[in-house]
């Protein structure tokens, strides 16, 4: 049986409208066809209907009767189709962090230790709000320093950011000729990490020495540079495509923090935009549209 509450299924009920027993806007033919053939799935076997014939019922069955990995699979799908359909529509989204608090379920389901209640040694729950408006109140609270103090306290702040998400940080270390300002551990790759707090956009030069200590490493090692001041347009279009660098800005820390959304989950989709565009930079506020 797949590992998820009752809670769990409470928050999925307001994400697809499963009140009266309904699933989003499918009609009884509509939601076998999906299952068919997005998943493969035949959701009319009686399997699923032993507490009710309802879509709503069957789908709260299935879920906690299949293999975790083919939940994680259906959920995603069954997503895709709900912004697919928001979309369409021009309807805004009445869910509080509907996208965020998804995809900590996903996380918890796929068995991903995201949770930053860890850090305080307490049992791993889906995500922890009041430690998440912690993290974006120090955010906010790195302004009122002077700059010396700001970026070695910026430096700090990612650590504790990327140790929450358990990716494994490394503390800023010093080569011969260069600093790094740490690393930390996403998927099966070590990125190493630029952190900047100026008054003014990066522009290339900074990008450019950045990629100059990543070309120094091993040939796979990726890099996250990560500014708080955001990057000049201009100096993105001459860093150029197909570099090893995602970047980050302030707004999007604040936007992770706020919008309750995984940091692994970030990653991921800047990931894939560098690899689809070639482009460094895409805002999560692109990345995942409301």
């Amino acid at each position: 049986m797949a590992n998820i509450r009752s809670i769990d299924i409470m928050l999925l009920d307001d994400i697809f409208d499963m009140d009266g027993g309904y699933v989003l806007n499918f009609s009884d033919r509509t939601f076998a066809q999906f299952f068919a053939e997005e998943l493969n799935i035949d959701i009319d076997d009686p399997v699923y209907a032993r507490n009710g014939s309802s879509k709503a019922k069957r789908l709260r069955c299935f879920l906690q009767t299949v293999d975790k990995a083919t939940v994680v699979r259906s959920l995603n799908s069954l997503w895709e189709y709900r912004e697919a359909l928001r979309q369409r529509s021009g309807q805004a989204d009445t869910i509080e962090n509907s996208h965020g608090r998804f995809l900590a379920l996903i996380n918890k389901l796929e068995g991903t230790r995201e949770n930053i209640s860890t850090l305080k040694q307490q049992p791993v729950a889906a995500f922890d709000r009041p430690t998440l408006n912690l993290l974006k109140g120090e955010l906010i609270a790195l302004t009122s320093l002077d700059p010396h103090a700001r970026g070695y306290a910026f430096e700090k702040f990612l650590q504790t950011l990327f140790k929450a998400y358990s990716l494994t940080p490394h503390e800023p270390f010093r080569l011969k000729g260069e600093q790094v300002d740490g690393s930390f551990q996403f998927g099966n790759e070590t990125y190493l990490v630029e952190a900047k707090w100026h008054g003014k956009p990066i522009g290339v030069a900074e990008l450019h020495t950045f990629h100059g200590k990543i070309e120094q490493k091993a040939a796979w090692t990726p890099g996250l540079f990560v500014s708080n001041s955001g990057f000049s347009e201009e100096g993105l279009v001459a860093f150029g495509r197909g570099k090893r660098v995602i970047c980050m800005d302030g707004y999007d820390l604040y936007e992770t923090l706020d919008r309750e959304i995984p940091l692994n989950h970030i990653l991921d989709r800047k990931v894939r935009h560098a690899a689809e565009t070639g482009s460094p930079f895409g805002r999560v506020r692109d990345l995942f549209p409301y």
